[in-house]
């Protein structure tokens, strides 16, 4: 009998109180997740259902397979173009389809074996995947553990064949230098190369090996297209095949599949993949609000846990392609022959200061320490930290040094099994000439476009810079921010460890921000060579200046220093006033650029003077605080969330671009009420509270890095109209200006929140 759905959709199990703060043991939170939220906007690595989190391999269904944008699965698009094993930034692979030949020609099954499909038979979850090929009558279930796809397929024709497509555009990459060998009846092994992308400068291969249980009586080709059939024998309906991956070797791709994969128990596996998403999801239980609310928390929290992918096999061997030639290496390993951590093919942490950062390291610290670990790796085998890597190498997607916050912030909240002396050395390489800061995006053999040396020697970069163009994103003023602010996470790092003199040096830097400040216009603004403003100035100009922004929302980037930048525009009275106009202003847009990245340059969305659907002004509705008027966050924040990350539907649902889990996890921030301005990078991190969506939160607490076993948040009186705190209390101690330090919350307790409809 095959699994059933129904029970892997769920909603509730059962419903046991214990005490009065107990909350809901038994939720099938996987359950409550929307997989196809606004995957009608969807681009290659947003959209992935049949996978496990982080998985190396990322089995769905593609309904469009060229480019990295508007591809992958498209709601609306009607036609099943394969299943791909590979989901992740900048790499794709192993396309397959089930056919049935005696409903087409084996002439032209090469160029002709795609399927409609129909939605009101298709069912997704986290780790699972069903739905019906119209044109074979061909039922296929999909799931996988974290290195294996696991396919179920339910012929119905005479003539049984599976389609492996090796060549030609696949999402972001195009493949080539596809082959497969028959190894047995049943086993098939093959690789493919991801050819080289303007973004990913070098081939990346994936090696596989795939195990039916049927015959393959005869595996044919088409003529050296790419392209491969196999033809299996008749009899059974059901087939089922594994297909594990690797990055390294055949032999490690065998290793993957026995290892994680040694039965045909296709119903045991979607119910492991159900248990470690429950295991993940389950770590936030929230009470009270709507139906639709609590199943679009747990789809923003699926979304913060998937999208970066693990490169590493399962006995640690992974692919390290920094050198000037492709090496094979091996993760440290436990003393039971376990990676003692992953790594990870990763677009950039270019915002994650204030997504990721806090929401990993607050509930999943393990996360947090194997990225960690997994970017220091990076830096033994290449020499640089990156800030987002993709097949074993540097990508230098985005700019500036976007690692150092998160690296940083796992270290100041005790997450820190790592050398400190060397990680040190690492972030601050990255701060100097010759180090990531001085690279502009995909800038992959020149060290210009980043404008680090003018940044050094006159305080800010200039616009343009005068050597000329070498990468994306060289957008003067926008790379200025970044640094200081990264520079002042960096002085935090080395006051940690008594290195004053840095400390001293890098706080100096961190003050660059006051150089690309125009007082005469009350904006950030760019400036040339010469140290001349930019003229004519528009600052609600998009994505010209500064990087996917304007001037009116970039010039709220100093995280670091917010005091003193309300000094540079008349003091805290004004720049309240001023940012509070420009909220008034954004929501008559609905807070961001349309409902897409796509729309973000149209005329009519493109002059919000602040934008929630992308990563530099995300943390505009907590400035406030920040600078005395809390009431104001919590309005603002409240406004937004009720606007944006709201609802279930495929033609919406972030925005804007939701890379790799950044809007997932700030939307789930916002609902729970916790913040943190400059990502935990200080000494001594704190936390604002901003009041949760929901009645009640209780989030569990890692006892491997945290004295205490839950945070528990319960409100009073809380509803939309009920937006301002009113009293807040932890641990029955009050809370002063609504902060609330890191060490202080992980040893656990009960924050409890009045809530009112007025001000207090």
């Amino acid at each position: 009998m095959t699994f059933s759905l129904c029970f892997f959709l769920m909603l509730t199990i059962s419903c046991q109180q214990q005490k009065q703060e107990t909350v809901k043991k038994d939720i099938n939170y996987a359950g409550l997740v929307y997989p196809q939220l606004d995957t009608e906007n969807s681009r290659w690595f947003f959209f992935s259902s049949a996978c496990r989190p982080f998985g190396l391999v990322n089995l769905s269904p593609d309904t469009e397979i060229d480019g990295a944008w508007g591809s992958g699965y498209r709601y609306k698009v009607d036609t099943i173009k394969g299943f791909s094993h590979i989901h992740a930034w900048q790499l794709s692979g192993l396309s397959m389809m089930p056919v049935d030949l005696g409903k087409t020609s084996e002439k032209v099954i090469y160029e002709d074996y795609f399927s409609k499909f129909d939605h009101g038979r298709e069912e997704v979850a986290p780790g699972y995947h069903k739905l019906h090929l119209e044109r074979y009558n061909i039922g296929v279930e999909l799931t996988s553990t974290k290195r294996v796809g696991f396919h179920q397929y339910h012929f119905n024709g005479k003539a049984p064949a599976i389609l492996i497509n090796l060549s030609g555009q696949l999402g972001p990459s195009k493949i080539t230098d596809g082959s497969i060998k028959q190894i047995e009846s049943k086993i098939i092994e093959g690789e493919l190369t991801n050819a080289p992308t303007r973004r990913r400068p070098k081939p990346t291969k994936v090696f596989f090996r795939i195990e039916l249980d049927r015959d393959v009586k005869e595996v044919l080709n088409s003529e050296d297209n790419g392209k491969f059939l196999l033809k299996l024998d008749e009899g059974k309906e059901k087939v089922k095949m594994k297909v594990a991956l690797s990055y390294t070797s055949l032999e490690n791709a065998k290793f993957n599949l026995d290892h994680e994969l040694p039965h045909w128990d296709f119903d045991q596996i979607v119910e492991d993949s159900q248990t470690e998403w429950n295991g993940l999801l389950g770590r936030i239980k929230v009470e009270g609000g709507t139906d639709e609310e609590q199943q679009r928390f747990y789809t923003d929290l699926w979304h913060a846990l998937q999208g970066r992918r693990i490169i590493n096999d399962a006995n640690g061997y992974y692919p390290d392609n920094t050198g000037d030639s492709f090496k094979i290496k091996q993760l440290p390993l436990s003393e039971n022959g376990e990676p003692l951590f992953d790594h990870y093919n990763s677009d950039s942490f270019w915002g994650a200061q204030w997504t990721i950062n806090t929401l990993w390291q607050l509930v999943y610290p393990e996360i947090a320490e194997s990225f960690t670990n997994s970017l220091l790796q990076y830096y033994q085998d290449g020499g640089l930290v990156p800030r987002g890597p993709a097949g074993g190498n540097y990508t230098y997607v985005m700019t500036g040094a976007s690692s150092t916050p998160f690296i940083i912030g796992a270290y100041q909240k005790g997450i820190s099994r790592f050398n400190l002396e060397t990680t040190y050395e690492a972030l601050k390489k990255n701060h100097m000439p010759g180090g990531i800061m001085t690279k502009a995006g995909y800038e992959h053999k020149t060290t210009l476009g980043g404008g680090l040396n003018y940044y050094i020697k006159e305080g800010y970069v200039p616009y343009p810079i005068p050597e000329g163009h070498f990468g994306y994103h060289q957008n003067g003023s926008t790379l200025t921010l970044e640094y200081a602010y990264q520079d002042w996470c960096l002085a935090q790092f080395a006051k940690s460890l008594d290195k004053i003199e840095d400390y001293d040096y890098f706080m100096a830097r961190s003050k660059n921000y006051q150089n690309v400040f125009d007082p005469s216009s009350g904006w950030m603004r760019p400036k040339n060579v010469t140290g001349e403003w930019l003229e004519p100035y528009d600052p609600y100009k998009y994505n010209v200046w500064f990087t996917e922004a304007s001037g009116a929302q970039n010039t709220w980037f100093v995280p670091h220093d917010l005091e003193g930048l309300a000094e540079l525009m008349g003091g805290k009275d004004e720049a309240i006033a001023k940012l509070n106009r420009q909220f008034e202003e954004a929501k008559k847009l609905g807070f961001t650029s349309g409902t897409s990245h796509a729309q973000e340059q149209h005329p009519e969305y493109s002059r919000i003077p602040i934008n929630y659907g992308n990563q530099p002004s995300i943390q505009t509705a907590f400035i406030f605080q920040n600078l005395g008027r809390p009431d104001l966050t919590q309005y603002w924040s409240k406004e937004v969330v009720n606007t944006i990350y709201k609802g279930l539907t495929t033609s919406r649902g972030y925005n804007g671009d939701e890379d790799q889990g950044l809007m997932g996890s700030l939307a789930v921030l916002m609902k729970i009420g916790l913040f943190q301005m400059t990502g935990g990078t200080e000494i001594n991190p704190v936390y604002q509270i901003t009041g949760p969506t929901f009645d009640r939160v209780e989030i569990e607490l890692n006892k491997d890095y945290y004295k205490g076993q839950k945070i528990v948040i319960e409100t009073e009186n809380n509803s939309k109209e009920n937006c301002y705190i009113k009293t807040a209390t932890f641990n029955d101690q009050a809370i002063e200006n609504f902060n609330l330090g890191h060490a202080q919350l992980v040893n656990g307790g009960i924050l409890k929140l009045g809530m009112s409809p007025q001000v207090p």
